[in-house]
């Protein structure tokens, strides 16, 4: 499978946790003709019974602000890498890494985990050093406000509500038309469905019940993937028979794949980048009962996760070895197509419950998470708000954010371009931000500045909205291909590399007094 490296419109490029972009074919493809009915049954009664659990866990303790935002100190190093994992995973992986090892190989599957895996490592070194210098603090928002000032603080808090506002509406609008082509059933149904039952137990209990039914989704999750694999396995006869048909000159099954290598590299700075900027898992840091507890929960978690991305990417490559691989449409739902091929119609049952359980432990993370950020930060900016009435503008924030991400999911094909432009922004950001955490000599104003310096230069080779380049240089189309306008790699790297080197100028020649660290240790819980 030959493959422009410069990612051209005529591919459709997946990011963890993003949506597909799906065309609808002229016939669409209906696996349970006349059985939609069943399922929409059986996944509602499913989702109901999680929210129920959800809020009769929370009606057995009182839940109060702190709770709610942060459930600060109240998870063991079992319950962090549970509710870390459930929360990293959502119905991206039954679309992307199988979507990636179509085109792009095996390659570029084990590189996709690993880029998976490495924010939630990554946080064992930046969370735990936030939660030390900062020890009541709630987000890392919360943490930019008081080290860099308001214009970085503002800068922070529209990348954090950009990417995660854009995971959510990708995340409904992917799962709602995948369950509508391959079942029947209606897409407002499913969008409906999974946010109702997921804003019931958010709303109600926060952060502290959304880590409850975390554990469980996770003890439902991993057993439902592992059947998927290995019947398909088996129905396909075994490791050798599964591949078989995949040609040796499409490369598809090589680790040293350029392609899949370049892609998955691409994938390992945008995740990185990108998830350093996600809500839940500051959450998570805080809900961690002590530093050990992150380390023991994060590291297992980010291990957990790597063979079940590998293994998603695998359903991929048995599309292809299948035949089943054609188009677009056909790779953005390999695994359904390959399951109506050759599984029985009760584990299609099986399929559609796995995917929205991962939808709600993922959106219901997005939600609280959004919302924390608001509430922590509302009496910052607006220091007439009495912390009684905090608990009730999170409720009210969060039920009003889903409803534009629902609307946005619904109305467009793909978010995909709007999650590329949030990748960006956060790795423009990401040196220039964290570096605050460990040197006192980073000034808000030069912090801001080194973003800009990146933004605007990984923004020259940044592609355009049909992800092809701004210019064509045809004698960079070989070993200098990754400079070229329109390539992800180029965009995102130079963006890191300059952000790096205007800081480190800026921080040289410019004086200013040093940051005492000391003082985030006097911010204070919110308390009722």
């Amino acid at each position: 499978m030959k493959v422009n490296l410069s990612y051209p419109s005529n591919m459709i490029w997946i990011m963890p946790a993003y949506g597909n972009t799906y065309e609808q074919p002229p016939e669409a493809v209906f696996f349970l003709k006349g059985k939609h009915m069943l399922i929409m049954i059986i996944t509602a009664v499913f989702m109901f019974g999680f929210a129920g659990l959800g809020v009769m866990y929370a009606r057995k303790s009182r839940i109060t602000l702190e709770d709610f935002i942060s459930a600060r100190k109240s998870v063991g190093s079992i319950g962090s890498m549970a509710t870390v994992v459930a929360s990293v995973l959502g119905a991206w992986i039954l679309f992307s890494p199988a979507e990636a090892a179509t085109w792009a190989g095996l390659a570029a599957v084990v590189c996709y985990a690993i880029g998976q895996a490495a924010p939630i490592l990554a946080f064992t070194a930046v969370g735990t050093k936030l939660r030390r210098l900062m020890p009541n603090g709630h987000s890392l928002n919360e943490f930019v406000w008081y080290r860099y000032g308001k214009l970085m603080y503002a800068t922070t808090l529209i990348i954090v509500v950009l990417y995660m506002f854009t995971f959510i509406a990708a995340e409904l609008g992917a799962i709602s038309r995948a369950l509508e082509f391959v079942t029947g059933v209606p897409l407002l149904f499913t969008m409906v469905l999974v946010v109702f039952s997921t804003l019931v137990y958010t709303v109600y209990g926060g952060l502290k019940v959304s880590i409850f039914t975390d554990k469980i989704q996770l003890i439902v999750i991993i057993p439902l993937l592992l059947i998927l694999f290995l019947f398909s396995l088996n129905q396909l006869g075994g490791w050798q028979a599964s591949l078989s048909n995949i040609s040796s000159d499409s490369n598809l099954l090589s680790l040293t794949n350029q392609v899949g290598i370049e892609f998955g590299i691409t994938l390992i700075i945008a995740i990185l980048a990108a998830n350093l900027f996600h809500q839940g898992f500051w959450q998570r840091i805080y809900a961690a009962k002590s530093d050990a507890d992150i380390y023991k929960g994060f590291i297992v978690g980010g291990i957990i996760v790597i063979p079940m991305i590998i293994i998603s990417g695998f359903f991929g490559l048995w599309a292809v070895s299948e035949g089943l691989v054609t188009d677009h449409y056909s790779a953005s739902i390999s695994l359904f197509l390959l399951a109506d091929t050759i599984l029985p119609e009760t584990m299609l049952i099986v399929l559609s419950i796995l995917a929205l359980m991962l939808v709600m432990s993922s959106v219901d993370s997005l939600l609280n998470g959004i919302a924390s950020i608001f509430t922590s930060d509302l009496p910052k900016v607006f220091n007439t708000i009495d912390p009684p009435d905090l608990i009730k503008y999170t409720r009210i924030i969060t039920v009003i954010l889903v409803i534009p991400a629902m609307f946005v999911g619904w109305a467009f094909q793909s978010v995909l371009y709007l999650f590329l432009i949030a990748d960006l922004v956060c790795a423009a950001a990401m040196v220039p931000v964290f570096t605050g955490l460990y040197s006192q000599k980073i000034t808000g104003i030069n912090c801001f500045i080194s973003f800009l310096v990146g933004l605007v230069s990984g923004g020259l080779f940044f592609p355009k909205s049909d992800l092809s380049g701004w210019w064509e240089l045809e004698s960079l189309t070989n070993v200098w291909h990754v400079l070229a306008s329109g390539n992800l790699l180029a965009s995102f790297s130079i963006a890191i590399v300059t952000s790096v080197v205007a800081l480190g100028l800026l921080t040289m020649f410019t004086s200013s007094n040093e940051f005492d660290f000391d003082s985030l240790k006097e911010v204070e819980e919110i308390t009722l």
